[in-house]
């Protein structure tokens, strides 16, 4: 019992020494001027350590309350102003704080033109930057695919196939006849991003040697051989004036690509990145393998024997005089006879 009472009296002890070290500090944040400095950040940093440990927020008005110990100082911070360190009064509760302004201008450069770097604030038209990190993130065959979601007002449809091209419109299409493309310009030098791709691959018209079909391909565009780790910033140039330097085919806008450029030193970097593609096996088309060519086995007829249901041609097909059954295979069907196994 004894015990328990001594345990009790020294924990009494040191509630009352720690509540004598911490109290309650009041005060309002202002700048050089007097002006009052709304919502302005209050944190307590212990002045052994240095560790930030919790804060406040200033009202509109500039005034805050905080709650602070011993060995602390007060760490008050603003946007646009320098942040402050306030060490804590040993007596006394009211605090009126001065923030002095910020000689840091935050200024953002912008390659744009033939190269030229210029601040944002001194472009008279719309440009976009984005670092080479953040397209190179997302893997893909064609780079162009990472912009998707990164530039405001650039549309970008990606084709379905491997290998396919991937179109890029900045503020919509401004053409009903013409290509669309953006031009790309690779460190100075244009290139062009049009699809090779003309109607009569995208409808499947393409012939081989023979005259047979072969089927629709999309070629892709030029903008896939960028490779996405040579590229150190891309800028999107939006509108007429931030393209009249490039001329008329720079009238649907301009995407700047800036290479990396060697440094003194090894400055050796690995890069490795797959890609996989699956293609799903039930989206195959199905093939009949038990009716040979032509539409029905009615549609056709065999001379002289008085019916039609053969399904076969009865012609001369070799020149000897005589009639022989021919399967009519310049049909584009394969609903004829059955196949005799």
């Amino acid at each position: 019992m004894r015990k328990t009472l001594i345990l009790f009296q020294i924990f009494l002890v040191f509630s009352v020494l720690a509540q004598a070290q911490s109290r309650v500090i009041t005060g309002q944040v202002k700048d050089d001027k007097g002006r009052i400095v709304p919502f302005a950040s209050i944190s307590i940093k212990n002045q052994v350590t240095g560790v930030i440990s919790s804060g406040v927020s200033a009202d509109a008005n500039g005034n805050f309350k905080i709650d602070v110990g011993s060995n602390k100082f007060l760490v008050v911070s603003s946007t646009g102003f320098k942040e402050k360190d306030i060490s804590v009064p040993q007596s006394g509760t009211t605090l009126n704080i001065e923030l002095g302004n910020s000689a840091q201008v935050i200024e953002e450069v912008v390659v744009t033109a033939l190269g030229i770097r210029k601040n944002r604030n001194q472009l008279g038209y719309a440009a976009q930057q984005i670092s080479g990190e953040d397209i190179s993130q997302t893997r893909s065959s064609n780079f162009v695919n990472g912009l998707s979601g990164k530039v405001s007002g650039v549309e970008i449809r990606q084709g379905a196939g491997m290998g396919a091209s991937t179109n890029i419109v900045i503020r919509g299409t401004k053409s009903l006849l013409n290509s669309n493309q953006a031009m790309f310009v690779v460190d100075g030098v244009p290139v062009d991003n049009s699809n090779t791709s003309n109607s009569s691959t995208a409808t499947g018209g393409v012939k081989d040697v023979n005259g047979r079909d072969v089927g629709g391909y999309d070629y892709g565009n030029a903008a896939a051989d960028i490779n996405p780790d040579d590229i150190e910033s891309l800028t999107v140039l939006k509108g007429a004036a931030a393209s009249a330097l490039y001329g008329s085919r720079a009238a649907n806008g301009v995407v700047m690509v800036t290479t990396k450029k060697g440094k003194r030193g090894l400055g050796i970097t690995v890069n490795a990145g797959v890609i996989v593609g699956k293609i799903d096996k039930s989206t195959y088309a199905e093939y009949q393998k038990e009716y040979g060519a032509g539409y029905s086995q009615t549609g056709y007829s065999k001379a002289g024997s008085g019916s039609d249901n053969y399904g076969f041609w009865y012609k001369d097909a070799f020149g000897s005089g005589s009639s022989s059954l021919i399967v009519p295979t310049t049909e584009d069907a394969a609903y004829g006879v059955r196949f005799d196994p």
